[in-house]
């Protein structure tokens, strides 16, 4: 469960450590269960995950806003505690089939190859798809996004993908 006031805090430290002042941005947790959020959210915090992906039709009208360069986000592990601050440095649009092995790599998750990328989203973006009955084509339209941890700063002097 998400504790607002913990979201608060948490972006109160950060803006205190910056001296800056200002509404706290979005909260997002990636992965579609606790303990894949928590994982994934250890990857961000670790700064070996600089990256994700999204199917398109969750964004726009009826859905999400779609992120932009410059937006800052705070990221939630699978209990719902803060533990980092992104900022979005791009964001493009691709057919599944298309994304690269930089972007996976990028992706920072299992191996970071292509392979464990395709694989991996595949069944994540199946299980999302299913919920309304569709079925995920290679063709469909993702949102890369790619970003950087900037609170608090990744320690970089280990950085290894996890099995």
């Amino acid at each position: 469960m998400t504790d607002q006031a913990s979201i608060d805090g948490f972006w109160q430290q950060y803006c205190q450590s910056q001296d800056i002042a200002g509404p706290a941005p979005t909260t997002t947790c990636f992965g579609d269960n606790a303990d894949m959020q928590t994982s994934l959210c250890n990857l961000v915090v670790s700064g070996i995950k600089r990256a994700t992906a999204s199917l398109a039709r969750y964004y726009g009208p009826g859905g999400d806003p779609l992120p932009k360069a410059g937006d800052l986000t705070i990221v939630l592990d699978g209990t719902g505690t803060p533990r980092g601050i992104i900022e979005i440095i791009s964001v493009d649009r691709a057919a599944f089939n298309t994304v690269d092995a930089g972007f996976a790599a990028d992706e920072g998750e299992g191996d970071g190859s292509l392979n464990y990328w395709i694989s991996e989203h595949t069944e994540f973006f199946s299980r999302q798809l299913a919920e309304g009955g569709e079925r995920l084509s290679e063709t469909d339209e993702i949102i890369l996004e790619r970003f950087r941890l900037i609170w608090p700063a990744p320690n970089t002097s280990n950085r290894q993908p996890e099995p």
